[in-house]
């Protein structure tokens, strides 16, 4: 699910022991998703809130905030799913990191930043805007390449962002706003060191746009019938733009 802003909501609270209380909040900045269900902590959340999140729910923490991702839908989740299949392999082949699929944690620290230009991708071209990015604390992208070291506890989240990072769109996941969100998230991105980050839209556009830490605003498109790639990050790696559409059988 690529990034977003929240609804509206409101739902009783929640409580994960001692003085953390979840509940849904109100039009906060969100890493994931326009139109999802979010919570927002009333005290200043840790690493270690991620843990308990409920029903062990997609989540990252954004300003001291559990922010919970909602479930995608089937041609979303098949395309993350190839592209963790297609990022295992090339792991496996050359022993470079790990490819991860969706709902894992990448624990970074990125303090606020007032006042940063950020460029996003309207219907007339790109455009400017100035924001104060949020003191970020993790990631939880729809599939990953890390090649860091991994923890001494293999349960536990990983130190550091992945080099690759897919966000694959939800159908709420267009418009202004959610073009916005997604352009300060891949800023969040390339801050805590990931090389190329891919925004997968299935839905619409079936087209993939590779963005690199090295030119962030030229972005390479991969459209259905041509062979999407990561070389500043994953050198070798290829992937059918086609895989991502399954054949309709059912």
């Amino acid at each position: 699910m690529a990034a977003g802003i929240a609804a509206t909501l409101s739902i009783p609270l929640i409580s994960l022991g001692g003085d953390v209380v979840i509940g849904y909040s109100k039009n906060k900045y969100l890493g994931n998703n326009i139109g999802c269900k979010f919570m927002s902590l009333k005290t200043t959340a840790k690493i270690a809130d991620l843990y308990r999140v409920p029903d062990n729910g997609k989540a990252e923490l954004v300003n001291g905030e559990i922010v919970v991702m909602a479930a995608t839908g089937f041609l979303p989740g098949f395309a993350g799913g190839e592209i963790y299949s297609s990022l295992r392999d090339y792991g496996f082949a050359t022993r470079r990191g790990y490819g991860l699929p969706d709902n894992v944690g990448y624990i970074v620290n990125l303090p606020v930043r007032p006042k940063v230009s950020v460029w996003w991708e309207s219907a007339n071209g790109w455009q400017e805007f100035t924001t104060n990015l949020p003191k970020r604390e993790s990631f939880s992208p729809d599939a990953a390449f890390f090649a860091g070291t991994l923890p001494e506890n293999l349960g536990k989240f990983l130190e550091g962002a992945p080099i690759f990072a897919a966000e694959v769109r939800s159908e709420s996941d267009y418009g202004e706003k959610a073009e916005k969100e997604m352009a300060k998230k891949r800023v969040d991105y390339f801050d805590a060191g990931t090389l190329v980050v891919w925004d997968v839209d299935v839905l619409k556009g079936e087209l993939i746009k590779a963005y690199q830490s090295s030119d962030p605003r030229n972005p390479i498109i991969y459209r259905r019938g041509e062979i999407a790639e990561a070389p500043l990050a994953l050198p070798g790696w290829r992937l059918e733009v086609d895989r991502l559409f399954p054949p309709i059988w059912l």
